[in-house]
């Protein structure tokens, strides 16, 4: 199957599922900002989702997505290096010559996928393991596994956790402004007019996306949420 042997198939894969862990970011930080205006409402999203068969059916596809494309990635990044040696990850700088940003995000996106790979770990651990995989099980958690709200209060109480996730989410947003880009032109939708459109929407839909989740740690870390009536 060309999607899986040849090299064009692997980036189409890549691009594919990459555009599709970006929605689910979109859903998943439009979720997080609920709980910077109601404790309730977003612990009402949480139960809504919870141990559901929906939900564990949905988490299981991202699962797989996420799997695929972390995967497909260090076979890309293996193929480039035994290519191209130092020239790794090559983009067509041509059109973004003058793009500091985008080069070191486009010769660092192993270095930043392992970054974000060990971020996501963290972040099931913080909450996925605690809320879904604890209501699942029935496993005994300090607080309520449909208690989103008050997992996000203990978490980004401790700032060591704070100051992770914000690493975390620079990594993300490095990854995701080369990613989005890079996604755009691979599936053939980056003539010569809309490269550099691509890009700079790019740029923009990603820091407005990252800028999302950062407000809503930074808002718990100092204070600023609502608490539970």
């Amino acid at each position: 199957m060309w999607l899986i042997n040849s090299s064009i198939g692997r980036k189409v894969v890549m691009s594919l599922t990459g555009i599709a862990l970006i929605l689910f970011l979109t859903f998943h930080c439009a979720m997080n900002v609920v709980a910077l205006f109601s404790g309730e409402g977003y612990n009402m999203i949480c139960e809504m989702l919870g141990a559901n068969w929906y939900a564990i059916v949905a988490t299981l596809g991202l699962a797989a997505l996420a799997v695929c494309h972390i995967v497909f990635a260090f076979i890309l990044t293996a193929q480039n290096r035994q290519a191209r040696g130092d020239n790794r990850y090559e983009v067509a700088t041509t059109v973004n010559g003058d793009n500091v940003v985008e080069k070191w995000a486009s010769g660092n996106m192993l270095v930043l996928g392992l970054i974000i790979l060990c971020g996501l770990l963290l972040h099931l651990k913080d909450f996925w393991y605690n809320m879904m995989f604890a209501e699942i099980v029935g496993m005994p958690t300090k607080l309520s596994p449909t208690d989103g709200f008050g997992w996000i209060q203990e978490t980004f109480s401790n700032p060591v956790f704070v100051a992770l996730y914000l690493v975390w989410f620079c990594a993300i947003w490095f990854h995701l402004a080369h990613g989005f880009w890079s996604a755009m032109q691979t599936l053939g939708v980056s003539g010569k007019i809309w490269q550099k459109r691509w890009n700079c929407i790019g740029l923009i839909y990603v820091s407005l996306l990252m800028l999302g989740f950062t407000v809503v740690v930074l808002g718990f870390a100092f204070g600023c949420a609502p608490s539970l009536n």
